[in-house]
């Protein structure tokens, strides 16, 4: 089955390319079936990109997937044209006030790690956002920082500070091989890592949160929060093959002080095209995480909030 894009969305035009499955609106309306609804929470300010990368993500699994882009009410993107916003975008107060509600919710990160989480200009409206997903949103995937926020919002672990930025392809752990987020995982795996913040493990563990994906070297990866139905990653599985390239180049542009990504470029010299070592895992994630969605959530939307998972796996 496909994921259902507007035609026009830039996207659509991408993912095609590629050869992922991808259906117009107007033939998703024919099929006698209900999709997945999931939402995107774009906080990126390269909006376009960050659309592509998850949606190549959720449209490879065999289910139909409704895919819906939604942004902060009070926050203006200054990387992306209005028109694109307006056309594809909908205001979170919007999405509230129609009472919406989906089975799953991607969070995206954001360039804003070296602020406090309360200077953050939107962070009022981004708490909101949370505790809303607890009674509209069956199962909610924090990113990076998107993931930071939520488990200092329902937590209270806090982001720190790294002397050095974290950035490369990192060597990872496996650490729940039972965990259905890890079903084909292998016991170790490479994960593009991109952040001037970390997690300590010892909070998040006296928090009481299990950590499924770990580092020697940059710390929890993955975090299961089974009470609020919510994964958090810290790292970049979505990334494109030069996504890392594109952040290096650009700080090595503009001046500022930054590492060549470690184990990323073939003998980490720059001026060869970087190896993509992390797609088929960036693949087994996403496609695990909506399958959970699938075997749990509710057939009616508005149940999704009322009632538990393991209420949902007996009925199943």
């Amino acid at each position: 089955m496909p994921i259902k894009l507007p035609a026009d969305l830039p996207a659509f035009d991408v993912l095609t390319r590629e050869g992922v499955s991808v259906m117009a609106d107007a033939l998703a309306e024919r099929q006698d079936i209900r999709p997945l609804r999931i939402g995107l929470l774009n906080l990126m300010p390269k909006k376009i990109q960050t659309e592509n990368q998850f949606a190549r993500l959720i449209g490879a699994t065999p289910l139909q997937i409704e895919f819906s882009l939604i942004r902060m009410s009070e926050h203006q993107t200054k990387n992306t044209a209005a028109e694109h916003m307006e056309a594809f975008y909908r205001p979170f107060a919007e999405v509230a006030e129609a009472g919406d509600r989906f089975d799953g919710l991607i969070i995206t990160g954001a360039p804003i790690e070296h602020l406090p989480f309360e200077e953050v200009t939107y962070w009022d409206e981004l708490t909101r956002v949370f505790d809303w997903t607890q009674t509209h949103v069956h199962s909610t995937f924090g990113v990076c920082w998107g993931g930071m926020a939520m488990l200092r919002h329902f937590h209270g672990v806090d982001k720190h500070m790294l002397d050095a930025k974290a950035f490369g392809c990192i060597r990872h752990t496996n650490r729940a091989p039972a965990s259905p987020y890890l079903r084909g995982f292998s016991d170790d795996m490479v994960i593009p890592v991109s952040r001037w913040t970390e997690l300590k493990r010892e909070e998040i563990e006296a928090a009481g949160l299990p950590i499924l994906i770990d580092s020697d070297e940059t710390g929890p990866c993955l975090v299961e929060d089974p009470a609020h139905r919510a994964l958090y990653i810290f790292n970049h599985l979505e990334y494109d093959s030069d996504t890392l390239k594109q952040e290096y180049d650009r700080d090595v542009a503009e001046g500022r002080p930054i590492n060549v990504p470690g184990n990323y470029y073939p003998g980490d010299d720059p001026t060869c095209a970087p190896q993509n070592r992390w797609r088929s895992h960036a693949h087994l994630l996403y496609g695990n995480w909506i399958n959970e969605i699938y075997q749990t959530t509710p057939f009616d939307l508005a149940d999704i909030g009322k009632r538990s998972d393991p209420d949902l796996r007996a009925e199943a």
